[in-house]
């Protein structure tokens, strides 16, 4: 654990999105997919005034008959049709009328602008019609467009009857099986043949022919006569606008007049319909959606530059995220790190209704939303490990209540080694032997170690309530200090405090073991103030938060002095007497304590 919640661990989550971001997976496409049909969605619906699906529905069956029709019977309709609209043929005639009937078919088509389908097989290997080429400027390499090694193409009776012949293919996007987009252009036996829908646009527009221009990452364009060139994927596959609302009329009806009439079958168990990202449509529907992307010049964008933005946006965010976390609070960072999320979200929506770039922020807001998980997971659990280091270290010898505050804010914490001005109280037992040989002649040892306990901590209760810091137990003798780990200003006077204290309890004490019958047994106090070092102490194995100087020293040699002055359990030094504010001192004597060359004054409350 200690390894995997370093800050750096979350580093190692950016790259794999990064890489994820790079590679997409089958899973994380999906997710990218599911995006792009929300947009998809979104976008408001628009009426299309010139395209308009004529459908072969359970209607039209009643009437004529078992589907499919005789031939003469889809030559009626297209004879009693408006001379000027746009006939396309959702409908492959690959083998001839069982009926005989193609040559009223072929002459229908003769008075019409029609334009039939081919559909590209994989069953086959053969099959050629007569069609528009397209010419190709560049690398002359098959390997950018979709191949398959036959085609089913209209026989020549009708296709040479029409005024263009183009391809019904839609390769589905895996692994969602959703057609989002066509190839323009396909390599069906060796041949090019371009798309249904090219075709209807070239004939829709006059044009003659095509051209595609292809580059060292495959085919950049596809151009239809002297039309703008349109822009597709490497393969030539163009993405399809699904928001497009078109006027349905059955077969049955008159047809309007001046109007691109895509023909298709809707009578159930006859057509399938195809997943798209606003759902199941009729093959047909799908034409339409893609000839009016052809037409109206529309163009779902994906230049090259969006990738490198994509990925790069990934990366920043989620650095962004991992230093908010931990330089500022969780709170503040998790708000910082929504909004992030919320604009990236709101930046790509507002290009995709405005500009209809699509600009994916899926893996994008899963690294952030991870990221932040993440780092706040390191970061509490760091606190957490900081949190459980301080209370092993101070729960023994600090209240309770100090501990929650460092807990708190570790940073009142300075581990090391600092140089402060404190105040240091120690206190023994005197007449501690007596007590001992009595426990001794009766045979009591642990009396004495519940008395010495009992002792020890009505005293460490006192101290701890003025603020103290039980440094250590040294037999029967209490070391504390003020003023650290915590900050304590009136040190001096806690210090005092807690002596007055505990010289009122030792009263208390000495008359209950009276009472017991057991020898008397008094406290010594000595209280210092001075600067010292202060803070961990000892091995990289087993260490003690504590201190040391010269001011520590003085305190314990003023505890041993009490016992020189009758009536006197509390002696303080010059220092703490002019660090303390609260009281009056009654100076008891002037003495060089061993180890110091100058005279100390001493006081006592």
């Amino acid at each position: 654990m200690k390894f995997l919640t370093k800050w750096w661990t979350v580093l190692i989550t950016v790259t794999l999105f990064a890489s994820l971001q790079i590679t997409k997976p089958n899973f994380f496409q999906s997710i990218t997919y599911s995006y792009y049909d929300f947009l998809q969605g979104e976008k408001e619906k628009e009426l299309v005034d010139n395209i308009v699906l004529v459908n072969i529905d359970e209607k039209a069956i009643q009437k004529e008959g078992q589907y499919p029709w005789p031939r003469d019977i889809i030559a009626k309709y297209i004879n009693n049709g408006p001379a000027d609209s746009l006939y396309v043929m959702n409908i492959v005639y690959s083998e001839p009328d069982r009926f005989g009937k193609d040559e009223e078919l072929a002459q229908a088509f003769l008075n019409k602008a029609v334009v039939l389908s081919s559909a590209p097989t994989t069953q086959l290997s053969d099959g050629v019609g007569n069609f528009v080429g397209v010419s190709t400027f560049g690398e002359q390499n098959e390997q950018w467009t979709f191949k398959f090694p036959g085609l089913l193409y209209p026989i020549d009776q009708l296709s040479y009857a029409a005024f263009g012949v183009g391809a019904t293919v839609a390769i589905p996007d895996q692994p969602t099986g959703v057609v989002r987009r066509a190839p323009l252009v396909i390599n069906a036996n060796g041949v090019q043949y371009p798309s249904l829908a090219l075709d209807t646009a070239r004939v829709y527009t006059g044009e003659p022919s095509y051209q595609m221009k292809v580059g060292t990452n495959g085919i950049e364009w596809v151009r239809i006569g002297r039309q703008d060139p349109i822009t597709t994927d490497s393969f030539s596959q163009l993405p399809i606008a699904f928001w497009n609302e078109f006027e349905t009329v059955s077969i049955l009806d008159p047809l309007p007049a001046g109007k691109v009439l895509i023909f298709g079958v809707t009578a159930e168990g006859y057509s399938n319909p195809v997943p798209t990202p606003t759902g199941a449509q009729y093959p047909h529907q799908v034409q339409g959606h893609l000839i009016h992307t052809l037409l109206s010049g529309v163009q779902i964008q994906r230049p090259d530059w969006i990738a490198v933005a994509e990925l790069s946006s990934l990366v920043l965010v989620g650095l962004i995220i991992l230093g908010l976390v931990y330089v500022a609070p969780t709170a503040l960072a998790g708000l910082a790190s929504l909004a992030l999320i919320a604009s990236s979200i709101g930046i790509s929506y507002y290009w995709w209704m405005s500009d209809i770039l699509f600009f994916d922020v899926t893996l994008l807001s899963l690294c952030a939303f991870l990221v932040f998980a993440q780092s706040s997971f390191n970061k509490y659990y760091i606190t957490f490990k900081e949190k459980q280091l301080i209370k092993k270290q101070f729960s023994t010898y600090l209240d309770p209540r100090q501990v929650y505050l460092l807990q708190k804010d570790p940073s009142l914490l300075k581990l090391g080694g600092e140089r402060k001005n404190m105040s240091f109280l120690f206190m023994d037992i005197c007449g501690f032997t007596p007590v001992s040989e009595h426990y001794k002649n009766n045979d009591d040892p642990e009396g004495l170690v519940e008395l010495i306990n009992m002792y020890l901590g009505r005293m460490t209760e006192i101290i701890l309530n003025n603020g103290g810091t039980i440094d250590k137990y040294m037999g029967d003798c209490i070391m504390a200090f003020w003023n650290a780990p915590l900050p304590c200003e009136d040190h001096a006077d806690k210090a005092v405090d807690a002596a007055i204290e505990i010289s009122e309890a030792a009263d208390e004490l000495i008359k209950e073991l009276e009472e017991q019958g057991l020898p008397r047994i008094d406290v010594g106090i000595g209280i210092n103030t001075g600067d010292c070092i202060v803070g961990n102490m000892g091995s990289s194995t087993r260490f003690d938060y504590s201190v040391i100087g010269d001011a520590v020293n003085l305190g314990a040699r003023l505890e041993g002095q009490t016992r020189n002055y009758d009536g006197v359990r509390v002696l303080l030094s010059q220092f703490t007497a002019g660090s303390s504010t609260r009281r009056s001192y009654k100076r008891v004597d002037r003495i060089k304590v061993k180890g110091k060359e100058e005279l100390i004054d001493i006081y006592t409350v």
